[in-house]
């Protein structure tokens, strides 16, 4: 299996500036390089924060996003050049675009995002305009060409090589507006996770990955897929979610798989762990999902 790389990427382009610019530090500072036996692949900075919507897209900061996306797009491709692993570190999910930019360069891949939310918004239903809401619609090509056409490669992935897992959101995202998610785009909500127990859905999630033409697939974690009551330092809390086993199981069983290429962390927010307490248990479930790509 290829070795671990990590790549930090504290952008906040997608959100604001609350916190989860410091979640690589905060993992970093509870030993998560160490416990992998990772490499260090550097950090990408992102650029400054605009606080203003874009008038002509309804999103924040899309030029930023669109360049931070190709910085990243980069470092990660450099790492999978190297016959690597990468580990990014976020940031909030707007980092999605640059790792899936990526793949895109080298071919056709898939993506298991786990996720408390579906973040399928369209900017005119997304209250502040926040990218970090909207990542997997424009990942999927929907939404202003600047993030959806990214280098005249857009899509970023096709609707049938997604698999969403764990999300909790449906009721409020109705409620909001949101655009329905693709019927071709796989969608495994909490109660179906549970209905099937997690290590069934997510051996069903890699399977659906697994089995068209896809090069392989890409691991998005929105560490808000956690339980609220173990998982509460994050910016956009939910009642219910996985529990730190079921999360466990979930990466590992997808992580084992040979086809994935790469995984990220978002939204963990370190200002509401001040003790660093769920740091280290997030760095512990981290390494517990990437160890199966050991044996």
């Amino acid at each position: 299996m290829r070795e671990p790389v990590i790549i930090e990427a504290p952008s906040v382009l997608g959100l604001r500036p609350s916190g989860v610019q410091d979640l690589p530090a905060a993992l970093l500072g509870a030993g998560l390089r160490e416990r992998l036996g990772a490499q260090w692949a550097g950090r990408v900075e992102p650029p400054a924060y605009d606080p203003r919507r874009d008038a002509a897209t309804g999103v924040l900061n899309p030029d930023g996003i669109a360049r931070y996306a190709a910085e990243l797009a980069d470092a990660v491709g450099a790492v999978l050049d190297r016959g690597r692993f990468p580990v990014v570190l976020g940031g909030d999910c707007s980092i999605l675009l640059g790792n899936l930019l990526a793949l895109r360069r080298r071919g056709r891949h898939g993506l298991l995002f786990l996720d408390g939310h579906t973040d399928f918004y369209q900017p005119s239903a997304e209250p502040t305009g926040e990218a970090a809401s909207m990542e997997l619609a424009l990942a999927t090509g929907r939404g202003p060409s600047a993030l959806t056409d990214l280098e005249g490669r857009g899509p970023l992935l096709r609707d049938e090589d997604v698999v969403a897992l764990g999300f909790r959101d449906a009721a409020e995202s109705a409620a909001a507006g949101m655009q329905p998610l693709p019927p071709r785009l796989r969608a495994m909500d909490l109660a179906e996770v549970r209905a099937a127990g997690a290590a069934a859905a997510a051996r069903e999630a890699v399977g659906r990955l697994t089995s068209g033409d896809a090069a392989g697939y890409w691991v998005h974690l929105d560490a808000d897929v956690l339980d609220d009551a173990v998982m509460p330092a994050v910016d956009y809390r939910l009642p219910g979610g996985l529990t730190w086993q079921e999360l466990e199981t979930v990466l590992r069983t997808a992580l084992a798989d040979e086809r994935a290429v790469g995984l990220d962390v978002t939204i963990f927010n370190p200002r509401l762990d001040p003790d660093g307490t769920i740091a280290a248990r997030l760095a512990a479930c981290l390494h517990r999902g990437l160890s199966a790509r050991r044996g």
